[in-house]
Order: structure tokens, then sequence, then C-alpha cells
């Protein structure tokens, strides 16, 4: 009898744990000085110290508790429950009617244990209710404490919260506060609307002291093979002016072997989201629909494109502009035809419009691939490929052509390439050495300028880099071409064992016919182009550091370098990046400026909670700080906050940089935040 009674007792004390949001497995041990139990009534009494503890260390403690027959009702005193991570309820007593736990002069909290010197953060009440089925807890005449009962912060007489089991809830989310660009401060307040375990969104409501009022929203869907995202924004403000922006992705898998996109990123100025902080710098914003079709070796993928510009041009610098509507590439990779010989065919469906012009073009293109392994190591790889373009333009600026042309034009563009390497390996103690010189002949049908059209339809120039180094084709873009016969050699060394990476590479084009136009300070020239190249090293991921660099091939000047460097372990880091291009010039834009810039973050854990991190954006060549930005951020296992700032110094019509801040808190409970 006495293990029958254990086993009843275990079962109601159980069941009630559940109704406080305990989340109690089989039970592993329980302790009594006196448990009673009536057979005829099914009520249960135990006196003295009761204890339970389950298999998976969750706890409960109490000095007395009834238990009637069928377990609808209960009460306790002096009640104590441990449950999951840190999370304690005490009360002094408790008692249950059906669904509904009532808990007098309780105490609730997260944070038991955390601290030595006491609880980070509690709520206490004079009532506390827990509704089992609507899985909620009701505190009254609650007191928000920090560190036990020691600073009263907030003082609610009705505060309500959903229990520890609950993932997903709706509710006021803590509250944000920063400061706006020339707006005053603005106070954000976020209510989250659950709609199912797979559907919600978050709304907030944000007061400008200077500005009228701005509303957001952010909504999710995910289904079964597909889900929905959209953002946006809106204010009326007090010009008198809508201002707004939306930005809308969804994701629809169409099986295992198609899927769909929809996206919509849209805004209603140029500098709307400039001065509301939602973005940094895009240069333009794309809307559009993807349909991408999978096979075992080729797809297809049909895709449209509607471009906002949000830069303004100033000086001599122009954009790109035009709509794609539509695009569609099919490619399919063949099976090896013989050894690891492979031939690809692709088609190119295109059209381009803008606002007084357009144009459309079908490009057909079949490339055969064939690379071989040769005694000693030598890696050869032979390809041909023809490529044939049919373009239907309508009031389009070409070459050649004093007015703007309408009407068809065609070009057929063969090429083939001739590459070699051999990589050469060597040991010593535990690190491996590799060179690898790398030679690539390109012959291609040298164009003349009538089939050099269209050049700022879609293209940007030539760029020559270590990554642009043996390409077919080396524009931006479909309608410029490289332009006759060019060779391309280099040589790669590395070296690497467990802890250490290094790479060096350096290389040349030789073009063999001056192309048919060029631009002043792109890297190629007329037969010897500049050299290009590439340093890094890494060290476990504690430290990295890279360079990429092109050299005028006459005097050995720098014309253009990308450098980055990281260093950093157990929270602290350093990072710094810069650019220097003497002035560079492509199709769409002429700067007669250097570009010298300097990108540095940095961050210290001053603890195992509190870390300070910080980067900015400096203009070497004007001495101007562009932009700067840092906070502070304080990680306990119960609650967090951030106080952030930043700098910006661009003005953009009614976007006039200045200082913002930014100040966050929230609870955590179990690990997640609230």
């Amino acid at each position: 009898m006495r293990y029958l009674f254990t086993s009843l007792i275990l079962c109601f004390v159980v069941s009630d744990a559940l109704a406080l949001g305990v989340n109690l497995d089989e039970a592993k041990t329980v302790k009594s000085d006196e448990i009673v139990y009536d057979a005829k009534s099914g009520e249960i009494e135990s006196s003295g110290n009761t204890e339970m503890t389950n298999a998976s260390g969750q706890r409960i403690k109490l000095d007395h508790i009834s238990i009637s027959g069928g377990n609808t009702k209960m009460s306790a005193d002096d009640i104590e429950l441990w449950l999951g991570s840190n999370v304690y309820v005490q009360a002094q007593s408790i008692k249950r009617d059906g669904n509904e736990t009532i808990a007098r002069h309780a105490i609730f909290t997260a944070c038991d244990g955390c601290d030595s010197f006491g609880n980070a953060w509690e709520i206490s009440g004079t009532t506390i209710i827990h509704d089992a089925n609507e899985k909620m807890l009701y505190f009254h005449n609650g007191i928000f404490w920090l560190y036990n009962d020691t600073f009263p912060i907030l003082w609610l007489p009705y505060y309500e919260m959903p229990d520890p089991s609950v993932k997903y809830k709706s509710g006021l989310l803590p509250p944000s506060l920063n400061t706006t660009n020339g707006m005053g401060t603005q106070i954000n307040l976020p209510i989250y609307v659950n709609l199912s375990d797979r559907h919600d969104f978050t709304t907030t409501i944000s007061y400008l002291t200077k500005e009228n009022p701005l509303f957001q929203l952010e909504h999710r869907l995910n289904l079964t093979h597909s889900q929905f995202r959209t953002d946006g924004a809106f204010t009326h403000n007090k010009a008198g002016e809508n201002r707004w922006y939306v930005d809308n992705n969804d994701i629809i898998e169409l099986g295992e072997n198609a899927r769909a996109t929809v996206y919509v990123n849209r805004v209603s100025d140029k500098t709307f989201l400039q001065k509301y902080g939602f973005y940094d710098y895009q240069p333009y914003l794309d809307s559009g629909a993807k349909l991408e079709l999978f096979g075992q070796t080729s797809y297809i993928v049909a895709d449209t494109h509607i471009f906002q510009e949000l830069r303004t041009p100033g000086g001599n610098q122009t954009w790109a502009s035009g709509d794609i509507l539509p695009n569609v590439r099919a490619v399919y990779q063949s099976e090896p035809i013989f050894a690891e010989t492979y031939f690809n065919v692709s088609g190119d469906v295109l059209a381009v419009s803008s606002s007084n012009s357009s144009s459309q073009r079908i490009i057909g293109e079949t490339q055969i691939v064939s690379p071989w392994t040769l005694w000693g190591g030598n890696r050869l790889t032979l390809s041909a490929s023809g490529r044939y373009d049919i373009y239907n333009f309508d009031h389009i600026a070409v070459y050649d052509e004093d007015n703007p042309y309408s009407g068809v034009k065609s070009r057929f563009l063969p090429s083939g390439y001739v590459e070699w390497g051999l990589p050469l390996f060597s040991t010593n103690n535990d690190w491996t050495y590799i060179i690898e010189p790398q030679m690539r002949l390109t012959v291609m049908k040298r164009t003349d300028s009538k089939s050099v059209f269209a050049r700022d339809n879609d293209s940007a120039g030539r760029f020559l880099s270590d990554t642009t180094l043996f390409s077919n084709n080396r524009y931006a873009g479909f309608d410029m071409w490289e332009n006759g016969n060019f060779a391309d050699y280099g040589a790669r060394w590395a070296a690497f064992n467990t802890k250490h990476n290094i790479e060096v590479f350096m290389g040349q084009t030789y073009d063999f016919n001056a192309p048919e136009q060029d631009f002043n300070d792109n890297g190629f020239r007329n037969g010897f182009s500049d050299y290009v190249g590439r340093i890094s090293y890494s060290n476990n991921d504690n430290f990295q550091i890279s360079t990429r660099f092109r050299f005028d091939r006459t005097d050995m000047s720098l014309s253009h370098a990308e450098n980055s460097a990281y260093i950093g372990r157990g929270g602290n880091y350093l990072t710094l990046g810069h650019i220097w291009d003497s002035r560079p010039i492509d199709i769409y834009s002429t700067n007669d400026e250097d570009t010298n810039e300097i990108i540095s973050g940095a961050g210290v854990r001053l603890t195992n909670r509190v870390r300070i991190q910080g980067s900015l954006i400096f203009n070497v060549y004007e001495h101007f700080l562009q932009r700067h930005s840092g906070g502070i951020y304080y990680e306990h296992p119960c609650y967090y906050l951030s106080l952030e700032y930043q700098r910006d110094n661009a003005v953009n019509g009614d976007y006039v940089g200045n200082t913002t801040f930014q100040f966050k808190f929230g609870i955590s409970i179990d690990g997640r935040h609230y």
C-alpha cells in the first residue's frame, strides 16, 4: 500500500505542476513526513516536509497538501517550485479548482541561482493566477524587482504573461527608444500577434516628438512548402506627404524540381529609407518574380526585374536605367561524352525597357569542354564555343549611328581556349607546399563597331582583377564582348598545415589586338596589361589578412588595392578594410578623384556579460568621416539591455545625417527573449 500512496500523490502533484507551466516527466523521488490516503473518498493529504524530484531535475517542495478524489481540487501551503532552467515560483498558499490555480503572496522569477548575490529580477504579487487552458499567468498588484526585493522598478495593478511552456503568445513586446534624423525622440511600441505556430506578425507604432507617428508591420507565414515574408512602414508626415516602403519576399516550392519566388521592394521616394533608418546605402531597389526549374544536369530560370533608382546623379555621373521584362535562361550540361569531355547548351531571351527605349534579344551558345590530366600531373583543358545574338532595338543609341537606332542587328561570336596548369606539391615536416603555373590562350572572332553595338544597354565595362583573369569574357552584361585574341598567364603559390594557410597569386594578360573600345584606367593596355594578384594568410580563424592589388606594368605603381584584416578571440576582435583606386573610370561613371576609403570595426568583451563594439567609414581622400557607430551590450542569463549610437555625416535631399541613439531592454526566460 505504501507504493500505491506514493504513486497517487506523485500523479496529483505532477498534474498540479503542469498547471503552473511545469513540464515534469516521470518522477524520480518523492519524500514526505506523512502521507494519508482515504480509500473511500479518494482524498490524499500529506503533512510535514514534502519534496518531489523528477528525472530532469525539476523539484517541488511544500509543507502541506490536500488533494480531493479525482484531482479536481487541491490546496497547499508554503510551496516552492523549481521549473526548468532557473525558473522558480514561491507562494504562501496555493489552491486549484478545475483548470485555475491561485497562488497567494507569490514570487515568480526566471533568474533563480543566476547570481550569487540574488535574483537578477523577479515579479511579486499579492495574487498570481494560472489558467491551464489559456496557459497564462495573471499577476495582481505586481511589482517588478531587480535583485530580489532590493530595487523596485515597476508597479502594475494588473499584469499578464504566458507561462514558460508557451512558445508564442500575442501581446506587447518590450519597447525601444531611439533618436531620429532631425525628427526628435522616437519611442517604438511593438505588438506581437500570433495566429498559429506558422503564422504571425508584429506591428510597431512609433511616436516621434518632432514628426507624425510611423507605423511598421512585419508579417510571417510558413507553409509546408513555402514561406511568405512582408515588411513595411507608412507615415503621413507634417508636410502632408504619404511616405512608405514595402519589402516582400515569397518563396514557393513547386515540388522537388521547381521553385517560384516573388519579391517586391518599393519605396515612396529616394530618401525615406535613409531618413527613417531602414537601410545602409542601397543603390537601388529590385522588384520582380522568378521561376526556377531544376533537372539532373539542366535548369531553366525565368525572371523579371523592375528597378527603382535611389542614387541621385551628380557631376558627370550617370546610372544605368531600364527594367528587365522578362529574362529567360536555360542551361543543359551533358553527361561525359568520352573521358571527362562534356558540352553545355544555353539560351537567353532578354528584354530591357526604359522610359523611351527598349531592346529585345535572343542569345544562344554551345560550348564543349574537354579537361585532361596528362603525364607528370599536367592539366590541360580545351574548349570551343559559338554564340549567336539577335537584337531588336527600339530607339537605342548604338555605335556608328548618329541618331537612336530602331531595327534588328545580329552577330556571331565564335571563340575557344586552351588552358594549361601544373600543380607541383612538396612536403616539409608538417607543411605542404603547392606552386602552380597557369596559362590560357583565348581565340575569338575580332569584331568591328557594327557588332559591338549598344554598349550602354546593359553592360558596365570591364575591369581587370585576379578574379576576372582566366575568364572567357570580362565584361559585365550581355552587350559588350571581348574583342580578338588574348592570353592570360600567372602563378599560384600556397603553403598550409593544420594551423596556417598562405596563398600568393600574380598574373597578367596580353591582348594580341588592340580592343575596339577601351577605358582609361581599367587595367588593360594595348598589348600587355597591368599586373594583378592577391595575397592571403589565415590562422585558425583567429587571424586573417588578405590583399587584392593591381600594379601598373610600366612603372609598377599601385593603381588598385583592396585590403582586409581580422584578428580576434573570445569575443574580442578588430577588423580593418581599405580600398584604394586611382581615378576609376567605367562606362557609366567618370570620377577624376581617387577612391581612398577605410572601413574599421572593433569589439571588446569586458566581462562574460558586457561587450562594446563599434565601426567607422573614413574617406581618406577627402579627410571626411562618413559614418561611425558603436554600442554597449549587457547580456545577463535573465535579461538583456543595450545602448547604441550612430553618427552619419551624409546629406541627401531631406535627409541630413546626425547622431542617433537607441536603447533596448528585455527579459529572458529559458534562453528566450521577451
